[in-house]
């Protein structure tokens, strides 16, 4: 061979032996980047294959001391596991407004504080990445409660600035701002809120503006219920009957009763507000399952064979608020959320966990037993609140 291909060959052979090596991808174990909606939804809650037995010391019993257990369970398991994961997403929104109705009912501050540390940890701010987004609103509940417990200036600077964007920001004609169905819990009870705590009504009348474009957008006069989004409008169940999401409708029921506790007597908004709510109550009361429960599809509950816990909570924590405030029967609807009380708390483990929660998502679907998100653990506990009032209000009358 000659000499410079030999030359040649020996200085390959020695640059070989310092270049870098390549490893494939797949070989070097680098976890693949999550994705926003990944954390949101591993940071929200879980369906374990094997959740443990059921609890057995939990009565569904509407006294006081039976359901202050069930709910001190159910918020205590929730913190223990959970409390690392706290965030500023919408899921856990509805979480932050049970504790701290956890702690008014219960007189035991460990979950209102739970919410502070949270609050603190944020510097008491909203996420501001997707503006105007409702669900990035819905943690100033939280805030602006806080604030009316212990008023202090920071509490709530964040969220009335981000208010104060929101109420100049012109109509889009192409797309509502309110466009799914959910975001009537999410939005309209801040705003209501800050109405009342500042007295300036461009807050809850740019609501109520808002309200009307979503309510002409989704809300179907006949079946008295809101369709999820538009693309909704024209899907039907297997039944053939027309596709309502349970969850979905709970968010509009439990986001009335909130709006309409920030309204005085005399608020000039208030009849439509308060229709609005009996009459989606007087459908929605008709829908449940014998078990207490509702299923996650509305109209076809043969096709959904599991029970579904969030919609259910959403469902009997305003229709026990519509009792105890008078605006719903009492005779009619309190069999109704007793038994749906009786029907949720059949579903908690023995750690605490509240099982039977379909996870996120944006249409009925079906449920593992063990699914437990924040969002319904919220709607629990704000159900809980309002059934304890009703007990302590029997026990007086």
């Amino acid at each position: 061979m000659h000499s410079r291909t030999l030359r040649n060959i020996a200085i390959l052979l020695t640059l070989s032996l310092f270049a870098p090596q390549f490893v494939p991808a797949q070989a070097t174990n680098t976890p693949k980047p999550k994705t926003p909606g990944e954390v949101e939804r591993e940071a929200a809650g879980d369906s374990p294959d094997n959740p443990g037995p059921l609890a057995t010391d939990l009565s569904p019993t509407l006294t006081t001391k039976d359901i202050q257990a069930a709910m001190r369970k159910v918020a205590d398991w929730q913190i223990r596991t959970g409390e690392s994961r706290f965030n500023q997403q919408w899921t856990f929104a509805p979480l932050y407004d049970g504790l701290l109705a956890t702690s008014k009912t219960t007189g035991d501050p460990k979950y209102r504080d739970a919410v502070i540390r949270a609050a603190e940890r944020f510097k008491w701010t909203l996420v501001q990445t997707r503006f105007p987004h409702a669900d990035d609103q819905a943690l100033g509940l939280a805030y602006l409660d806080l604030y009316k417990a212990n008023p202090s200036p920071e509490k709530i600077a964040d969220v009335r600035a981000t208010l104060d964007r929101l109420v100049v920001r012109p109509d889009d004609p192409a797309k509502n701002l309110w466009w799914w169905c959910d975001a009537l819990f999410m939005a309209p009870p801040v705003l209501a809120r800050m109405t009342q705590i500042t007295g300036d009504r461009k807050y809850i009348q740019y609501m109520d503006h808002e309200w009307d474009l979503t309510t002409k957008e989704l809300y179907d006069p006949q079946e008295r219920l809101y369709f999820r989004d538009a693309t909704f409008l024209k899907k039907t169940e297997k039944n053939g009957q027309k596709l309502f999401w349970s969850r979905g409708n709970g968010w509009v029921l439990a986001g009335l009763a909130e709006v309409l506790q920030t309204m005085p007597a005399n608020d000039p908004l208030r009849p439509k507000y308060t229709k609005l709510f009996r009459t989606m109550a007087d459908r929605i009361v008709g829908l449940q399952s014998p078990d207490g429960l509702w299923r996650s599809g509305l109209l076809d509950a043969a096709s959904y064979e599991s029970p579904e816990v969030s919609g259910t909570g959403f469902f009997t924590y305003a229709m026990t608020w519509g009792i105890n405030e008078g605006l719903l029967d009492r005779a009619r609807y309190t069999p109704a959320v007793t038994k749906a009380w009786a029907g949720m708390v059949s579903h908690i483990y023995a750690d605490g966990r509240l099982g039977y929660i379909q996870p996120i998502g944006a249409a009925p679907d079906a449920v593992k037993p063990s699914s437990s998100y924040n969002y319904g653990v919220g709607a629990f506990l704000l159900a809980g609140s309002e059934l304890d009032r009703m007990a302590t209000y029997k026990t007086k009358h």
